[in-house]
């Protein structure tokens, strides 16, 4: 991981670019992991922790209909929390996760495992996925944030 996140630091640095990171399930792992970093104030600008649906739309913006029609868990969502985040920030690049790190709260179209992430760059790019994580609740967030840094990455490097 620390490996991945100097990558990203760097790729950051070469564009004189800021990061921002809109967390769910990950709960500030992001953000904390690249404030871990000595000098990262040079390229991460802020993070949000939006765990609640009325966190996303206070926040982030993330509009109620989209949050109706899709649930917080998914692709929908993680775009607009990203494209939010850019929006409520001074950063040139947004990463988002929101996902069911269980034990509970999965269902059989959302199960346990299930994070969807979104990333959005300055001028309108924006990617989503969805990932498939196993293992107990810090196995998955910790896969997540990991997926979610080498999306940051290939943002930057594509």
């Amino acid at each position: 991981m620390e490996a991945l996140l100097a990558q990203v630091a760097t790729a950051l640095q070469a564009r004189s670019w800021m990061l921002t990171t809109a967390e769910s399930c990950t709960g500030g792992w992001i953000a904390k992991l690249c404030t871990d970093l000595t000098g990262s104030s040079a390229w991460f600008e802020r993070g949000f922790v939006t765990y609640s649906n009325e966190a996303k739309q206070d926040m982030l913006g993330v509009p109620v209909a989209t949050l109706a029609e899709h649930g917080a868990v998914s692709e929908a969502v993680t775009a607009a929390m990203a494209t939010g985040a850019l929006l409520h920030s001074r950063a040139q690049v947004a990463v988002s996760v929101s996902g069911i790190a269980g034990p509970g709260g999965g269902t059989a179209t959302k199960p346990v495992g299930m994070v969807c992430f979104g990333w959005a760059a300055q001028g309108g790019k924006v990617r989503t996925a969805t990932q498939y994580f196993e293992g107990d609740r810090e196995a998955v967030r910790y896969q997540a944030v990991q997926y979610a840094l080498q999306g940051v990455f290939q943002m930057l490097v594509d």
